[in-house]
């Protein structure tokens, strides 16, 4: 089958960086799905993997999300069978999704929305994930429990942003506040329901002041280390912060006075240490899947690459690197 890789840590601009090559299929594990890979999309951690990571093996298939149709299934797989159109983010751990075939293990993979096509349908797994992790299990939010609280999402017009927004509109009812600092990003985090939007070029303890909330939540998407003392300052007492980047260091001691909480969010962590509750991913995507057929979320998918190629995964690199990306970038699967 055809895949493209990376056979070394590099820049995008080494003539190496993405190699593709031909490999042999794979054959699934007991919990295992095989998936024919119709759909991608491009994430910060495509980016981050190729930069930084040393592949163990010669070469890492890169890509983690994906939309396709099972072909085989192990031998303990229960949720699913050959036929079922799936989406999912993958692990960290495995191969990922830049490939004609892939296996996922079951327990972290859902139905593909049936409203999307496969390429529309990648853009959401990951993101919805991180989203959704962010506010039922480190804000430890219910249903429709946010009434009356706000929460401000630090890179709003970003993939996890754009379905933060959503999910913490329709699901809790928080009132979201989104950072945005050109007019096309403060346009989409808009359409996407912020109720007010941010600049994040301003210290954000002075933009919350002007529109006089202090929310008790902030889910920092981005920059944290450069917003992370107007954080301090913003939030309300007992309040929680959640980030998913990697600031080099944080002093969290300015935070003692509010009794504020700091959390880490990580959507890869229970598929890399198969916790007991791996399959929450499987019934938060099942979830999700069926919010987008109800209308009620929407498609985060702002750019559409075209069939799954060296070129066209480079370009996405590209746009991850560029900062300036809104939304979700997808590919289709290979050309056949």
């Amino acid at each position: 089958m055809k895949a493209i890789a990376h056979t070394r840590a590099c820049a995008l601009d080494a003539p190496d960086s993405l190699v593709e090559l031909d490999l042999p299929a794979p054959t699934p594990g007991p919990r295992d799905l095989l998936v024919d890979v119709r759909g991608v999309s491009l994430n910060p951690v495509d980016v981050k993997v190729r930069a930084l990571m040393e592949p163990d093996h010669g070469h890492r298939v890169l890509g983690y999300d994906a939309a396709g149709v099972v072909t085989a299934v192990g031998a303990d797989v229960t949720l699913f069978s050959p036929g079922d159109e799936v989406f999912y983010a993958g692990d960290l751990t495995r191969p990922g999704s830049n490939a004609e075939r892939q296996l996922v293990d079951e327990r972290i993979a859902g139905r593909k929305p049936s409203s999307l096509g496969f390429a529309e349908a990648a853009g959401l797994p990951l993101t919805s994930i991180t989203a959704w992790e962010i506010l039922f299990d480190s804000f430890q939010l219910q249903r429709d429990q946010g009434a009356g609280d706000a929460l401000l999402v630090i890179g709003g017009a970003g993939g996890v942003g754009s379905i933060l927004i959503q999910l913490a509109k329709k699901l809790t009812g928080l009132n979201v506040i989104a950072s945005a600092s050109r007019p096309e990003t403060k346009a989409w985090v808009e359409s996407m329901g912020a109720d007010h939007v941010v600049n994040h070029r301003n210290p954000l303890d002075e933009e919350l002041a002007a529109i006089g909330i202090a929310p008790r939540y902030v889910a920092s998407l981005t920059n944290t280390a450069d917003h992370f003392s107007a954080i301090a300052s913003l939030l309300a007492p007992r309040g929680h912060i959640a980030l998913i980047d990697d600031p080099p260091s944080l002093d969290i001691l300015p935070l003692k006075s509010k009794a504020i909480t700091v959390s880490w969010e990580f959507m890869f962590t229970r598929p890399m240490f198969q916790t007991p509750d791996m399959d929450k991913q499987h019934q938060l995507l099942q979830s999700v899947a069926t919010l987008l057929d109800d209308g009620i979320l929407r498609s985060t998918v702002n750019k559409h690459l075209g069939p799954m190629n060296l070129d066209s995964v480079r370009k996405g690199h590209e746009l991850q690197e560029s900062g300036a990306s809104i939304g979700k970038t997808v590919l289709d699967g290979f050309a056949t």
